[in-house]
């Protein structure tokens, strides 16, 4: 199995790149959306968020307050620290069961935002950095209903674009077309299949 950590600071176009992967073939999964699953309601990850930050986390369904959640930590370190302990050993978990039914001859894509903060890339065979400068991902941030403020408060919490860039071993440039991006995310195809 050729293993694949894809990555790139928030705004980037990640989420993009990943689904032209899973297009190519990849069998993609989704920190993300993982990371979603274990705090869905009824969860021991929501209990355990509940207990550490507060009930003013969750919404009048019962549901994770992302909104209210990302308050009480994007500004503390200690706080951050206290919700990557909770929700990183359950994310890891699940992320090992669905590894489990993916083919021994696929190529797996993991799609981790953190992957560079949880220092993950030593796991793969091979880093792929989606890129974009901080204008362009403020930008797009303040396009999905962020504020200003928020968005570069999210952009600094995150790793630098020299940290990601520093374990790259492909960096797919994320600030011209979706065309562009597209030729580029083939190329690496390329590559990753080429190196089996």
């Amino acid at each position: 199995m050729r293993r694949v950590g894809l990555t790139g600071g928030i705004g980037s176009g990640k989420s993009t790149v990943s689904a032209m992967l899973a297009d190519l073939g990849a069998h993609v999964i989704d920190a993300d959306a993982i990371a979603r699953e274990v705090v869905a309601p009824g969860t021991e990850g929501l209990a355990a968020l509940v207990e550490a930050f507060g009930p003013d986390i969750l919404a009048a369904d019962a549901s994770l307050n992302r909104a209210a959640l990302a308050d009480k930590v994007f500004a503390d370190e200690a706080a951050r620290e206290r919700l990557n302990a909770i929700t990183h050993p359950r994310i890891a978990a699940r992320t090992a069961d669905l590894l489990r039914n993916i083919p021994d001859d696929a190529v797996f894509v993991h799609d981790v935002p953190l992957l560079v903060e949880v220092g993950l890339q030593d796991a793969y065979d091979m880093v792929l950095v989606v890129d974009a400068p901080d204008e362009v991902r403020v930008q797009r941030l303040l396009e999905r209903g962020l504020d200003e403020p928020d968005a570069r408060a999210r952009i600094a919490a995150q790793a630098t674009r020299e940290q990601r860039l520093a374990v790259a071993d492909v960096v797919l440039d994320n600030s011209g077309s979706l065309d562009d991006l597209k030729k580029q995310v083939e190329r690496a195809w390329t590559t990753i299949v080429g190196d089996e």
